[in-house]
C-alpha cells in the first residue's frame, strides 16, 4: 500500500484540485466518492465535481439533527447543479432503541453516550456509504485542528480500507472564502455567525474570537480531541 500511495502521490504532484480529482476518478472508475456536510470546504469541492462533471458520487450523512441552515444549503446546492447528493440515514432500529432508553439528548450526559450517538447517526451510515468504494474525497484541511496537522493530503484509511484524498488540504480559510466569492458559491449562513465548523445542531455552537477552530464542537466535553470518529487520527 505504501508503494501505491507513493505512486499516486507522484502523479498528483503539482496538480490543481480539479485535475487531481479527475486523475483519481480515472484510476478508480465508479469507486470514488465525496462526502459533504455542506461547510465551506465541502461546497468548494462540490463545485469542483459538479461544475466540471467529474465522475465522482457525492453523499451526505443525514443524522436527523442538522441545522435548518444546513438543509437550506443542501436544497440550494441541488437546485444549482441539478446533480444528486445521496443521503445516508441512521439505522432506524438502533436509533429508536437509543432514544427510547436514553432519551433524545443522551449525548450530553457522558462521553460514552455521545460516542454512541455519533456511532449510530454517523459511523453506521458512513460504513454503508463507503461500501465498495476505493477512494474517498474529503474536505479536511490542515489548519482545521492540531490533530490534523500531521496528516497529508493523500493517505490510507485503515478503518475503512480505502485511499483518502483531501483536495483543499493546504488551503487556508481565506483561500476558501476567495474561491467562494469569485465563483458565487452557495454557503452556510451560520459561517457568518461564528460557526467555522458545523455539525449536528445540538452539538455545535459558535466560537469566540481566539478560540480553536473546532472549539464549538462538543464544547461540554473536557478533552483535547474534538473528533467523532469519521476521520480517525493516530
Amino acid at each position: 500500500m505504501k508503494a501505491l500511495l507513493e505512486e499516486i502521490a507522484a502523479e498528483l504532484e503539482g496538480k490543481d484540485p480539479v485535475s487531481a480529482i479527475s486523475l483519481l476518478a480515472d484510476r478508480f472508475p465508479g469507486k470514488i466518492t465525496f462526502s459533504t456536510s455542506f461547510g465551506w470546504e465541502d461546497q468548494v469541492i462540490t463545485d469542483f465535481i459538479f461544475k466540471n462533471q467529474l465522475p465522482v458520487s457525492v453523499f451526505s450523512l443525514e443524522t436527523g439533527r442538522l441545522f435548518p441552515e444546513t438543509y437550506y444549503v443542501w436544497n440550494r446546492t441541488l437546485e444549482r447543479y441539478n446533480q444528486p447528493i445521496h443521503a445516508y440515514y441512521p439505522d432506524a432500529a438502533e436509533l429508536e432503541k437509543m432514544v427510547s432508553t436514553k432519551g433524545p439528548s443522551s449525548f450530553y450526559t457522558s462521553v460514552e453516550n455521545r460516542k454512541e450517538c455519533c456511532a449510530i447517526r454517523k459511523m453506521g451510515p458512513l460504513k454503508r456509504a463507503l461500501a465498495g468504494q476505493q477512494c474517498w474525497i474529503t474536505g479536511i484541511r490542515a489548519e482545521q485542528s492540531v490533530n490534523r496537522t500531521d496528516m497529508s493530503n493523500l493517505e490510507w484509511d485503515e478503518q475503512n480500507q480505502l485511499i483518502k484524498f483531501h483536495p483543499v488540504f493546504n488551503w487556508t480559510l481565506e483561500d476558501l472564502k476567495a474561491y467562494i466569492r469569485e465563483n458565487n458559491i452557495i454557503y452556510n449562513p451560520l459561517h457568518d455567525k461564528g460557526f467555522p465548523s458545523i455539525g449536528c445542531a445540538p452539538c455545535t455552537r459558535a466560537v469566540q474570537e481566539g478560540e480553536d477552530f473546532r472549539a464549538g464542537r462538543w464544547w461540554w466535553e473536557d478533552q483535547s480531541k474534538k473528533e467523532c470518529g469519521l476521520h480517525a487520527t493516530k
